[in-house]
């Protein structure tokens, strides 16, 4: 006996980063429900749909002009949670994924060295905080994406001297990461993605242009143009020769068994002593369709694929495809 696949209600604020996904849920027989956050509404007496749900909400939503959006997911993965629905990249994965104060805390929690980072709101703490840097350092926001907010400084003067100018940008919330800056003796990072507690591939991203890597076609496309094609600004991705078995790798898997990730792409650098220094988690992570046809896997088809497995998993009859 066979039973539809419950519908996969995905709440988003970006409907450009969707295409991918959408086909890749379709493509598993799932129903695709499309939830967009920005403002709403929830009533906790009320039971959410059934189904399960699937976290894309970035912190980068501010800007997108959806600045309602991460206060809201807040309550609205609450309510979903409290009524005891599966969401894929739920609360926990969620407020970690809006702090990279936090994120530095948990990796290191789970032995994973990183670079020297603090947090700090407000000039008088962020100068204070920045002259406990030996050398160069980087500031980033706190609430991040897209290599937002992310400028090298040499010195406490040069910081003091941004902080004062026009084009200072806070972000959304005021708080500021300094971090310590990783001198790379190559111009690239390193993108592990995990999906379901498993290995899925990593990639080299080039920083020769910049920190703003987001790895979709719909980032590549707005980075270099309207008039310029995905496949050929495909380059600034290629593959990693990071396998499974890596022990930093299996470090990341147990991190997110532990935490409660089910998705993530977690980015470190390599300094001139081939120490290699963690930075980043990205919940809502995206994929090259460049480099996806190149080695052969498809990031959001493997995501559907994790659903599908959470389905038949929590029931003991075969589903239908």
């Amino acid at each position: 006996m066979t039973y539809p696949l419950p519908t996969v209600h995905v709440l988003y604020e970006n409907p450009d980063w969707l295409p991918p996904l959408i086909q890749g849920l379709h493509a598993e027989g799932f129903m695709v429900d499309l939830v967009p956050i920005d403002g709403g509404a929830i009533d906790p007496n009320q039971p959410p749909s059934e189904g399960i749900w699937l976290n894309r909400i970035s912190p980068s939503s501010h800007t997108r002009d959806h600045h309602h959006s991460v206060g809201m997911t807040r309550e609205i993965l609450f309510w979903l949670e409290n009524w005891g629905r599966r969401v894929i990249n739920g609360l926990s994965a969620y407020e970690l994924e809006m702090s990279k104060a936090r994120q530095d805390q948990i990796l290191r929690k789970h032995g994973i060295r990183t670079p020297k980072t603090v947090l700090a709101a407000g000039r008088p703490a962020t100068l204070k905080l920045a002259a406990g840097f030996d050398g160069p350092f980087i500031t980033k926001h706190n609430q991040g994406g897209k290599g937002l907010g992310i400028d090298l400084f040499e010195s406490v003067d040069k910081l003091a001297e941004y902080l004062d100018s026009p084009d200072f940008d806070p972000g959304p919330n005021g708080q500021i990461i300094l971090q310590e800056y990783i001198s790379a003796p190559s111009p690239f990072i390193t993108r592990v993605e995990i999906v379901g507690d498993r290995f899925l591939f990593a990639m080299r991203s080039s920083t020769e242009t910049g920190f703003q890597l987001c790895p979709s076609d719909a980032c590549q496309l707005q980075a270099q143009g309207p008039d310029v094609c995905p496949i050929d600004g495909g380059s600034k991705f290629s593959p990693s020769p990071i396998t499974a078995d890596d022990p930093l790798v299996r470090k990341y898997i147990k991190m997110c068994q532990a935490e409660g990730i089910d998705v993530a792409g977690i980015e470190f650098i390599e300094d001139q002593n081939g120490n290699r220094l963690t930075y980043d988690i990205n919940g809502t992570t995206n994929y090259n369709s460049v480099l996806g046809e190149q080695i052969g896997i498809d990031g959001m088809r493997e995501l559907a694929r994790l659903v599908k497995q959470e389905v038949l998993e929590d029931k003991p009859i075969s589903f239908s495809a």
